[in-house]
């Protein structure tokens, strides 16, 4: 824990945490500030040496040379030696393939924040072809993320895992809610199929007036300038889609599956979790149009620790808040960029280092619906624009 960090370790329970249980609110952790911070990021950014922001070609390059060997080691190691006989091995190969193809995800994912280079061509052509190779639309989700960046912590405008107020829940979500084994399925489905749905059909984002998809061009996500960086999307998707049938083909169905499409599982698993970890938790604020600014929206977010996947995932895990202060950052001057910063935010830097097995657990159970405080609720304040996780029905 760094200077200003706090990590969500539950204390004894106190009388207003008592109350707070009552109302349906956590007690295990301290908000963070949801008032108007008492620096700018202007502040932040004198902070972080003019190096911090220099995007070196080649040393990217050398991050994405690394990674792609490490793909291409395990491949050659699980499928062209003797390892590839014992099935026992083979979820080894799964899980370690599929940790490492979440770090070239996350190069993909600075190619479309314009942190991989200087280049935006060279950004976009990088992006297309990792993104298009991992079954992700690059242009389509680079637009919606970017929208994710500019709206964060709203609740009217924000992208993804936009939590609900208790109004407008699901009638079911109280049934998997409030029993282990409905947790634990809405846990499987979210980890599994989350990515895929989000994509397709929009699941967990942003509310639209008509049909959304992150494949659809005409779509209300988008606008008709856009519309020719979906059909390129969803060219380089199909194109990896092709090569996938003609592997398929030339090696079976059972083969292509083991050497691909199970490492994009666990991918897909990852992407799910780190961002729902990184936008979900109970000290953190939302806001409504009536609160809501950038640098707020900004800051409620949490860095997270994820041991030795920090460096494999390129630091996209334990350097989020810096993230969406400084997008176009290169992810290795990410680290020094959150030391440097902390001592600034103070109290508006949250780290939870919880480790993640429970901390997902736990969000999932603590995290079900937002509302804001009422009088003699706690929490600071009963501003009616800030609404705050809750998980008693």
């Amino acid at each position: 824990m760094g200077a200003g960090g706090r990590m969500s370790l539950p204390p004894p329970l106190k009388r207003d945490d008592a109350q707070s249980e009552r109302h349906g609110q956590t007690a295990h952790v301290e908000r963070v500030p949801h008032s108007k911070p008492p620096f700018t990021l202007a502040d932040l950014r004198k902070a972080i040496p003019s190096h911090c922001f220099h995007r070196s070609v080649l040393r990217s390059f050398s991050y994405l040379v690394f990674d792609l060997a490490l793909v291409a080691a395990l491949f050659y190691l699980f499928t062209a030696t003797v390892l590839s006989r014992f099935l026992l091995a083979w979820p080894l190969y799964w899980c370690a393939q599929g940790c490492v193809l979440t770090g070239v995800w996350v190069i993909a994912h600075e190619c479309g924040h314009h942190a991989f280079s200087d280049y935006q061509w060279l950004d976009d052509a990088v992006g297309l072809v990792l993104h298009s190779a991992l079954l992700v639309p690059y242009h389509s989700w680079k637009i919606s993320h970017r929208r994710h960046h500019s709206n964060t912590g709203s609740l009217d405008r924000d992208e993804v895992f936009v939590p609900r107020p208790k109004s407008r829940l699901r009638w079911y979500s109280k049934y998997l809610c409030n029993n282990i084994p409905g947790r634990a399925l809405s846990l499987l489905l979210t980890l599994t199929l989350g990515w895929p749905l989000y994509l397709v059909f929009n699941v967990s984002g942003r509310k639209y007036d008509r049909f959304a998809s992150h494949f659809h061009p005409y779509g209300p996500i988008y606008s008709p300038r856009e519309r020719l960086q979906i059909f390129i999307s969803d060219f380089g998707v199909t194109v990896t889609a092709y090569l996938l049938y003609r592997a398929a083909a030339a090696w079976g169905f059972w083969w292509t599956v083991s050497v691909y499409g199970a490492p994009l599982l666990i991918v897909n698993g990852f992407l799910v979790l780190i961002t729902f970890l990184q936008h979900t938790h109970a000290s953190l604020p939302h806001y409504d149009s009536s609160e809501w600014d950038w640098l707020r929206g900004a800051l409620a977010t949490v860095d997270r620790d994820y041991g030795i996947l920090n460096a494999v995932f390129h630091h996209i895990t334990d350097t989020h808040v810096a993230h969406h202060l400084f997008s176009t950052m290169p992810h290795y001057h990410a680290t020094e960029a959150t030391r440097l910063i902390k001592p600034i935010l103070g109290e508006y830097y949250q780290f939870d280092g919880t480790p993640v097995y429970k901390a997902m657990w736990r969000e999932t159970r603590e995290c079900v619906y937002v509302e804001p405080d009422s009088d003699g609720d706690g929490g600071g304040g009963s501003e009616k624009g800030v609404f705050w996780y809750r998980n008693k029905f």
